[in-house]
């Protein structure tokens, strides 16, 4: 039962840094628009592949009953990544958005993870 939860929360947090260097550890521009505005780094696009892709573990772990683990494991693992990724921020300001990344995915994670376990629970 340890090594099974231990795996609910490993699984969610190497698959969400890996997830994280395919889909926006590559993008480190910003893009400057012609009235001199900027955006960026990440277009909408990669964060959505972001999350679509973190959906299959978080889904595998929750239907087996560890919520927390699979929402600490996930949280965890974009939590590095982003700090990792955002380390060299001259403003200082990183750990500002790692700390909201952070909160986010612990709700957004926590979430599903629950509402995927109590479906599964219904039909077991």
């Amino acid at each position: 039962m340890k090594n099974e939860r231990l795996l609910a929360s490993l699984v969610p947090a190497v698959t969400a840094i890996a997830a994280w260097a395919v889909w926006l550890g590559w993008d480190q521009h910003r893009d400057v628009h012609p009235d001199g505005s900027t955006t960026g780094p990440y277009a909408a696009w990669q964060v959505i592949g972001l999350v679509l892709t973190l959906l299959a573990p978080v889904c595998w772990s929750a239907a087996r009953h560890h919520v927390a683990a699979t929402a600490l494991g996930t949280t965890a693992g974009l939590t590095a990544a982003a700090a990792f990724d955002w380390s060299d921020d001259s403003s200082g300001l990183f750990m500002v958005g790692v700390v909201l990344l952070a909160l986010g995915t612990l709700a957004a994670t926590a979430a599903v993870s629950a509402v995927v376990s109590t479906a599964r629970r219904g039909t077991a």
